[in-house]
């Protein structure tokens, strides 16, 4: 259901829009052959003489060019053919990129075009409603490639670390999207799972190089040290943080869908002043009864302007999606997290895909929400059902309420701040494979049913090279009234490996005695237990003792400090260019001293009511958030 094309364009220029698996390749490329060309270097014979940019010395062909960038990938034989059997000879940087997302609109609608031949001959539902899914996703990848060439642009050698930084996120999304299409056959007769994952093996060898490329770039850069790109250490993945120094934040860095009269006023106040464009009210009293409403309200024309959407205090049952042509331009407030309510009650049980059980599903880059409730309502008994789904880049929620069982929130790719939220489950029910930071937030375990555990975190980060992670950071993890008198019974744990290198950093929190002294629970058998990455950093109660816990080779723990600020949200996700201009509390290091206390308040949101459902007499036993 379309809501809306509003866009904008600067947005769309600084993202390079690279979300596809072959482009991103292309795109590192340029990056490298741009810090070739733009930037004199000795050649090689060491005679310690510069070659001029416009010599042709650095670039003697296309070819050399392409071994040269295709060097450090996984997949090199892909990588070379790829690239050279469409290149021809051209040395010229823009027409290897022209060429490269030729490349690529090929490979993703050729991914498309079997999943729209697969869909028409399925018989199984759930296999039909999973080519659908995969359809989306490469929606998604298509639509930005047509928006991205035009804008790419002359590159600025000065601003390469933001550009790395942005690469790395949207490749982790990419590799992500790719996976999620995959899961959904799960559980599925037929073999369109099987000629999904034939059909997108290449695009998902090449997203495995492009970050290849891009760490290796990070890693070259960072011993150049070159003075224009000062600005932010760009670590690779093999590197470990070696600085805790906060990045400074450019006035032109300012993301350009927040003007500066809706930063102050949203989260400053009074929020009256805001004069939104959009009022939602099940009194009357709006211009809307429904948000679906006012979303089909919005015009079907391109304006780069941000739209603000208000909904006054009510329940909402309704499921509702923020479309991605909404990018960068999108404001959703309501009365206070318990007062405005969006509920639904899709489940996996009742035949619906994981990916597609949100009440609340977060498509738009750049979306910002505050004071507002989003409830998945299925109860414990109907296992995977979504309250909040974000598969965004920049998005922020504040003082809002995310209430479930199973997989209640969903962050599934790209950069995430939560700030003063709470978020209520049982099974996984922070689970994603996004790069997601909770900042003083609520995690409230609630009591499951029969024969289940409880598991706060389910990070899904399936290669080494992603950037993905779960960070929670001056939280608070404890049992819901309902579950205090048998915690003893329900066992709780801060999480479980769901992909091979799950990762997932917990700093700085309160955690009391629900947690089991474990800590951390397998996924099966030993799975990712050797691969993952889990650490705790001066966490405090209870349940934050360190002494009995599991001794994989995947934990971390304990970490330096200067390990734990890496994971901070100013270096992490970049939160100094994005955060920080809206005026919310944010800390954008470790939480030490006055300064990052005084910051601090006490969480807002409030614990969400007991429960009606009744437990089960038998469960099986927890099966994975995405199916």
């Amino acid at each position: 259901m379309p809501y809306g094309d509003a866009n904008n364009d600067a947005e769309k220029k600084k993202r390079i829009a690279v979300i596809s698996a072959s482009s991103l390749i292309l795109v590192a490329m340029v990056v490298a052959v741009a810090v070739g060309v733009n930037h004199n270097t000795s050649d090689a014979s060491g005679d310690g003489e510069s070659v001029s940019k416009d010599s042709g010395g650095d670039i003697q062909s296309s070819m050399k060019a392409i071994k040269a960038i295709c060097q450090p990938t996984d997949y090199k034989e892909t990588c070379v053919q790829s690239l050279s059997s469409a290149a021809g000879n051209t040395t010229d940087p823009k027409e290897l990129v022209r060429v490269g997302f030729q490349v690529a609109m090929k490979h993703i609608r050729e991914a498309l075009s079997q999943s729209e031949t697969l869909k028409e001959v399925e018989k199984d539902p759930r296999a039909k409603q999973a080519l659908l899914s995969c359809q989306e996703l490469m929606d998604y990848a298509i639509d930005d490639l047509k928006n991205s060439f035009d804008k790419l642009g002359a590159f600025d050698i000065s601003k390469v670390d933001n550009i790395l930084a942005d690469l790395k996120v949207w490749l982790t999304s990419v590799n992500t999207y790719q996976v999620t299409c995959t899961d959904g056959f799960e559980n599925t007769t037929g073999d369109a799972g099987e000629r999904m994952k034939k059909a997108l093996k290449t695009s998902g060898e090449l997203t495995e190089n492009a970050l290849a490329m891009v760490d290796e770039i990070s890693s070259i850069l960072n011993q150049l040290q070159i003075p224009a790109l000062n600005r932010r250490r760009l670590f690779s993945t093999k590197e470990s943080a070696e600085s805790s120094e906060t990045p400074t934040t450019a006035e032109d860095d300012i993301p350009a869908w927040i003007p500066n009269e809706h930063r102050k006023l949203l989260f400053t106040g009074p929020l009256d002043a805001l004069k939104p464009d959009l009022v939602v009210a099940k009194d009357g009293t709006g211009n809307f009864a429904t948000i679906l409403e006012a979303l089909e309200s919005l015009p079907k024309t391109k304006e780069n302007k941000t739209i603000i959407m208000y909904i006054k205090e009510g329940v909402y049952s309704e499921i509702v999606e923020i479309s991605r042509n909404l990018t960068g331009s999108f404001i959703m407030y309501g009365d206070g997290p318990t007062r405005t309510k969006i509920t639904g009650s899709l489940n996996f049980i009742d035949g619906t895909p994981t990916f597609k059980t949100a009440t609340v599903s977060v498509n738009a880059h750049g979306f910002i929400c505050k004071d507002i409730g989003i409830e998945n309502a299925a109860g414990a008994e109907k296992h995977q059902a979504v309250a909040l789904k974000v598969v965004a880049d920049m998005v922020v929620f504040f003082n809002c309420q995310m209430d479930g069982y199973q997989d209640t929130l969903y962050a599934h790719s790209g950069r995430h701040f939560f700030r003063d939220c709470t978020i209520s489950g049982t099974i996984d029910y922070i689970f994603g494979n996004g790069e997601s930071i909770f900042q003083n937030c609520k995690m409230v375990i609630r009591k499951p049913m029969v024969n289940q555990a409880n598991i706060v975190t389910a990070q899904g980060r399936k290669t080494e090279r992603e950037v993905s992670a779960i960070v929670l950071q001056g939280c608070t993890i404890s049992a819901d009234p309902s579950l205090v008198p048998e915690k003893n019974v329900f066992k709780s744990y801060l999480g479980r490996p769901w992909k091979e290198f799950s990762r997932t950093i917990i700093m700085e929190t309160d955690i009391d005695d629900s947690i089991s002294p474990d800590g951390w629970m397998p996924w099966m058998g030993d799975f990712g237990l050797q691969t993952c990455y889990y650490a705790e950093f001066n966490n405090r109660g209870p349940g934050a003792v360190l002494t009995n816990r599991v001794k994989w080779p995947g934990i971390k723990t304990p970490l330096t400090p200067e390990q734990a600020q890496e994971y901070t949200a100013a270096p992490y996700i970049q939160a100094d260019d994005w955060v920080k201009p809206l005026g919310i509390p944010y800390v954008p290091g470790l939480m030490s001293g006055p300064a990052a206390a005084a910051a601090l308040p006490t969480p807002a949101a409030s614990t969400p009511a007991a429960s009606a459902t009744p437990a089960a007499t038998s469960t099986p036993a927890a099966s994975p958030p995405e199916a």
